[in-house]
């Protein structure tokens, strides 16, 4: 009995250290892609430093623009936890997804605090509004904008119609700054599927920057 219980504490480890490996490699190779796709996209205007991993699950980079363009800017790739398979796991329970964050001053901080984050509401259509005895009378609204300040700021306005654009539409959440880093946003990394995709996101923080600055004037 004994002799059973070594044999497959033995083998639960071997396939442990196994798991832990192949998905270390896994998450390495999925976190350089995706590196990769960044340096290229924004090779026209600036250039990747250096890069180093935080742990098995995120990889950092930082990038440097030309000039009017980002300061400071740093790139941090956040994947699933997978060497760890417990908490992988509970990852995949809480539905977190994988993410790309971006953090940068720009020309001139904003002369205001703003954080803007994204949600979408999804529903199967209820067995009462399928039904053809009822008279429903259905909508389909536009986006809408749910916020905590008193009086909407006129400066706000350029900065949320952005967002409200078909590229921007993918991002999860945008935050403004007075102090370092002035703009950081974050995307889901399904959103970028390759250098195409991680070009329209850089443009996208272009035209978020290009609008804090022209509700400054």
């Amino acid at each position: 009995m004994v002799r059973l219980i070594a044999i497959a504490a033995l083998c639960a480890t071997i396939v442990d250290v196994l798991w832990f490996l192949v998905f270390s490699h896994y998450n390495r190779r999925k976190g350089t892609l995706v590196l990769r796709w960044v340096e290229a996209a924004c090779s026209s205007r600036g250039r990747l430093l250096h890069s180093n991993w935080l742990s098995r699950s995120c990889l950092q980079a930082q990038v440097s623009f030309a000039a009017h363009w980002f300061e400071n800017a740093k790139v941090t790739i956040r994947l699933l936890p997978r060497p760890l398979l417990i908490q992988w796991l509970l990852c995949l329970w809480r539905h977190q997804r994988e993410t790309v964050t971006f953090e940068a001053d720009i020309d001139g901080s904003p002369g205001f605090n703003l954080e803007i984050s994204r949600h979408r509401w999804l529903t199967q259509k209820p067995k009462e509004i399928s039904d053809n005895t009822r008279n429903w009378t259905l909508s389909r609204p536009g986006p809408v904008v749910l916020t905590t300040r008193t009086e909407w700021a006129d400066e706000l306005t350029p900065l949320v119609n952005t967002l409200m654009t078909s590229r921007g539409h993918n991002l999860l959440s945008v935050r403004f700054r007075s102090d370092s880093p002035n703009l950081t946003a974050t995307i889901p990394l399904d959103a970028l599927s390759g250098e195409e995709a991680t070009a329209s996101f850089l443009s996208v923080l272009r035209d978020l920057a290009a609008g804090s600055s022209a509700s400054r004037h």
